[in-house]
C-alpha cells in the first residue's frame, strides 16, 4: 500500500491459539519463557483482596497498552490486544491437610503476559505514574518477571470453577495413557471469558499443569 508495509495487530486469540484456545480434550504442550506482570496473594478469591489484586494487574497492563495515545511510543511497540488473566493456584500447609477444599487457604500468583517490547525499565516508569493515579491499589506488590511453564498438559474447561475437578480427572487419565507424570501440585488457570459478563455454565478456562516423561520400568 503505497510502499508502506501494513503492521499486523498482535492478537492472542489469532496468533497464540495453541496457548490460549486448546480443545476440550487434553493435549501436551511446551510453553516457552515469557514476560509477565505478576502479583502474589492468598485467601478466598471471592473476597475484596483478590479483586484489587486483579485490578492492579489490569491497571498496569492497560497503562502500557495505551502509552502511544499519551504521546509515548516505546521502542519496538506493536499494536496488540491485552493478554488474558492467568493464575497459578496452590494451598497452604493447613489447606493441604483438609479433606475438602477450603478457599480461605488458597495461595495464588496472578499474572498477565506482556509483549516482547515491555522491559523492566518501562514497567518501572509506568508503575511510578500509575501509583500516583491509583494510590488505593496494591501496585507496589506487582512485579515484572519472566516465567516458563515448560512441558505441560492443558485442556479447555467449560463450566463453573467448582466443576474443575472433573476436567482434572480427565487430564490425569491422559497423563497415565501418555506415560506422563505431574511434577507439581500447583496448576495454572487462564481465564478466557470475563466472569462478570459470562454465566458460570458458559465460562471458559484453560487448565494447565506441569508434567514430565515418566521413567519406563
Amino acid at each position: 500500500m503505497n510502499g508502506v508495509e501494513r503492521k499486523v495487530k498482535l492478537e492472542w486469540r489469532k496468533h497464540f491459539k495453541n496457548l490460549y484456545l486448546p480443545p476440550q480434550i487434553p493435549v501436551k504442550i511446551h510453553v516457552p519463557p515469557m514476560n509477565y506482570l505478576t502479583i502474589e496473594g492468598k485467601g478466598n478469591p471471592n473476597q475484596e483482596g483478590f479483586r484489587t489484586d486483579v485490578e492492579a494487574l489490569y491497571t498496569l497492563s492497560y497503562s502500557i497498552r495505551m502509552l502511544p495515545k499519551k504521546g509515548v511510543t516505546p521502542e519496538g511497540f506493536v499494536e496488540y490486544t491485552v493478554f488474558p488473566l492467568e493464575g497459578i493456584w496452590d494451598l497452604d500447609e493447613e489447606g493441604r491437610k483438609m479433606k475438602e477444599l477450603n478457599k480461605d487457604h488458597l495461595i495464588y500468583k496472578l499474572m498477565i503476559r506482556q509483549p516482547e517490547f515491555v522491559t523492566e525499565d518501562l514497567f518501572q516508569k509506568v508503575l511510578e505514574t500509575s501509583r500516583k493515579k491509583k494510590p488505593d491499589l496494591p501496585l507496589e506488590r506487582v512485579k515484572f518477571e519472566t516465567w516458563e511453564d515448560g512441558l505441560c498438559v492443558q485442556m479447555m474447561h467449560v463450566g463453573s470453577y467448582d466443576e474443575e475437578p472433573k476436567t482434572f480427572r480427565v487430564m490425569e487419565q491422559f497423563c497415565k495413557d501418555e506415560n506422563l507424570v505431574r511434577t507439581d501440585l500447583t496448576h495454572k488457570e487462564i481465564y478466557i471469558t470475563d466472569p462478570r459478563k459470562t454465566s458460570p455454565e458458559n465460562a471458559k478456562t484453560v487448565l494447565r499443569f506441569q508434567v514430565a516423561e515418566a521413567k519406563r520400568t
